[in-house]
């Protein structure tokens, strides 16, 4: 007998656009190239409980062009796209709730932080901050010369990390709003991941991992893997879990810079992972271009490969994967105030240390268009034009409106 367990479900895009109300309480999410959505929902057997299975619960075609991010918080679902818009999904009534607009350009990353605030990046350069309860842009940060490549936020939520094409590593103040260091790293790095406790971060350039400590601001290490790296997972404050163009998963201790162990998880390059733990389970979700989603159930030895929990063939080429946990309380529920006091300035100061080649300097104040004050947790009262929620109706109506008003154009010129 098989019973839903209202743990986990993912996301993920799909190439058709038929459309069916999810209905179980847990989700997975992956995108597609073709601008679609899947929903897979996890049930495990009463009478075999180390047995999962995935089934598929739901299709949407989301986007009109590829989804390229998406981020999971206890209540909602988002997903970027190639379309420049942000579409927000409402897994507790199970409907598509609206799209952000403000970006000119591909969604790059997406970041909640707790059940309050929303972080987005794009290739126009800029890093937006969104009220993920009003929906409303309550900052809009120029962030990077060239595209934002991806962004991480600090666990506690005071700082955040960016890369960008501008070859640069952007280091932010969350609870003032502004850009505290700026790193030139001579590269375009592409990933960069805080670790669970936030003592280290990692950067990732094509193939290479640089392993930086928080308290030197220093590279401890560097790892280099055989393929350029598509995904990079923590999976406690030492162990990363590394994924690429390949179709191995491997295992590396940030301290002894070791491979522990390596596995082949796929039939194709690995696009995403997710981990996860319950009770008596943690466990790592794999998507692949081989369009195969996998869930595998880690030893506690992570020297010993992970054993196959369950798998399924979604016969579509997944670009991006989210874990929906339901029923599962969010300790962090926003940034904190911008009148906090906080220990932010020394952790700043350890990650602006200049070191030997490279340059680091202080951001210049710029003049902005708005001049009041106020961190990234502030309300505003209105939301920036064109930058607030719009529902799906209204945003097909207009896509509609446009066409006509094109071949409107083309009859009159002919």
């Amino acid at each position: 007998m098989l019973s839903s367990n209202p743990v986990k479900q993912y996301l993920n895009c799909s190439r058709t656009s038929r459309r069916q109300n999810p209905s179980a309480s847990e989700f997975k999410k992956e995108g597609l190239y073709s601008a679609g959505i899947f929903g897979k929902t996890h049930v495990s057997n009463n009478q075999a409980p180390q047995q999962w299975t995935l089934v598929a619960d739901f299709t949407h075609h989301a986007h009109t062009a590829s989804l390229s991010a998406v981020a999971v918080n206890s209540r909602f679902v988002v997903t970027g796209s190639k379309d420049e818009t942000i579409h927000i999904y409402d897994m507790k009534k199970k409907i598509e709730h609206g799209a952000l607009v403000h970006h000119s350009g591909t969604i790059t990353c997406l970041k909640f932080y707790g059940n309050r605030h929303l972080i987005s990046g794009a290739e126009d350069g800029l890093i937006c901050i969104w009220d993920a309860k009003k929906w409303e842009c309550l900052k809009s940060i120029k962030a990077h010369k060239g595209q934002v490549t991806f962004l991480s936020i600090h666990p506690s939520g005071k700082l955040a990390l960016s890369v960008g094409t501008d070859k640069t590593l952007r280091t932010w103040n969350l609870v003032e709003g502004r850009s505290a260091f700026i790193k030139n790293i001579k590269q375009n790095a592409h990933i960069v991941e805080w670790s669970p406790r936030g003592e280290q971060y990692v950067v990732i350039i094509q193939n290479k991992i640089d392993i930086y400590q928080l308290d030197t601001a220093s590279i401890s290490g560097t790892i280099t893997n055989e393929k350029r790296i598509s995904s990079v997972k923590f999976l406690s404050e030492s162990v990363l879990a590394v994924a690429g163009d390949e179709e191995v998963i491997r295992f590396f201790d940030c301290d002894s810079l070791v491979c522990l162990c390596e596995f082949k998880a796929h039939e194709n390059r690995v696009k995403d992972m997710f981990s996860f733990e319950i009770p008596e389970h943690h466990v790592i979700v794999s998507a692949s271009s081989d369009g195969f989603i996998k869930m595998w159930k880690l030893k506690q030895d992570k020297k010993v490969p992970p054993s196959l929990l369950c798998e399924i063939n979604t016969n579509a080429r997944l670009t991006c994967l989210g874990v929906w946990l339901d029923k599962v309380a969010d300790m962090k529920e926003s940034l904190p105030p911008a009148a906090e006091p906080s220990p932010v300035s020394k952790e700043q100061s350890k990650i602006g240390k200049k070191e030997p080649g490279d340059t680091v300097h202080k951001e210049e104040k710029r003049s902005k268009p708005n001049t009041k004050k106020r961190g990234l947790t502030g309300d505003s009262k209105k939301a920036t034009k064109e930058s607030g929620l719009i529902s799906t109706k209204k945003r097909k109506m207009v896509e509609m409106l446009e066409k006509k008003r094109k071949k409107k154009k083309i009859k009159t010129m002919q």
